[in-house]
Order: structure tokens, then sequence, then C-alpha cells
């Protein structure tokens, strides 16, 4: 007997996906980013820009995060600043100064994608277990 899907061919099995998708977009955890601009006027541009750039990190945490944005504008100087923050989490803190505010925030998410990487991997290694002393003698008696 085929299943319900297999009925469906594959314009089914393509709608099924999208709802899967889309289930799995509303229940992915949320960043809240919040973005303050010192010496130079707010644009939505740059806003949206930093939203949708910092937005993947709390996929990376695999829950919410709060990232502060504080984007500064001195002479022919753009520097940006970054703070991260979550339960579990560390506070996460990155800098960059460049010559265009959107490259700094590029450079700032790459930055904090790779030390949010590496916290991760250090969290990971922790939790491997080693052999209680029960089992290291009984694989002793066992050679």
């Amino acid at each position: 007997m085929k299943s319900k899907i297999e009925k469906r061919g594959k314009r089914g099995r393509a709608t099924i996906r999208k709802v899967r998708r889309a289930e799995r977009i509303a229940n992915a955890p949320m960043t809240e980013v919040t973005v303050t601009f010192r010496h130079v006027e707010p644009t939505d541009a740059i806003r949206i820009y930093a939203e949708r750039k910092f937005a993947h990190l709390g996929r990376l945490i695999k829950r919410t995060c709060q990232a502060h944005l504080i984007l500064t504008v001195d002479k022919y100087r753009q520097h940006g600043e970054v703070t991260v923050k979550s339960g579990r989490l560390s506070v996460i803190v990155a800098q960059e100064e460049t010559k265009d505010l959107y490259s700094v925030i590029d450079l700032l998410t790459d930055k904090v994608g790779r030390q949010l990487k590496k916290h991760l991997e250090k969290f990971k290694a922790k939790k491997v277990r080693s052999l209680s002393t029960g089992e290291v003698l009984s694989a002793t008696e066992e050679i």
C-alpha cells in the first residue's frame, strides 16, 4: 500500500517540504538586534542590513540571543562594536574599523561567527565524558 506522500506525487512532496520549512523557520530562535548610531544619521537601510546579517546568530547558538551593535563615524573612520549575550553564553564582544559602514557590519558578523563557533566547540569538548574508575578496572581485567 502506498503512503499519502507517494500518492500526491512531486507537487505534493514539494508542498509538504515548503510547510515543514516554514514551520522550522517560525520555530527558529530569534536574535534581538539593537543598532545604535553615534555621530551619524540613522538610516533604515543600514539598520535593516545589520538586522539581516546578525539574524543567523540565534541559529548558531540554538537559542535566543541579544546583539547590540554600535556604529560610530569619526571623520573618515567608520567604527563598529557588537556585544552578543545569551543565557548560557559568556558575553562576546567584537570591534572593527574600516572606511565603510556596510563592510564594518560584514567584518563584525564574520568575527562574531568565528568566536561563537570556537566557544561552542569548547563547550562541546567539555561534555565528552571520561571513563569512570569501574570502567577502567573492568577494561584492564579483560586484557
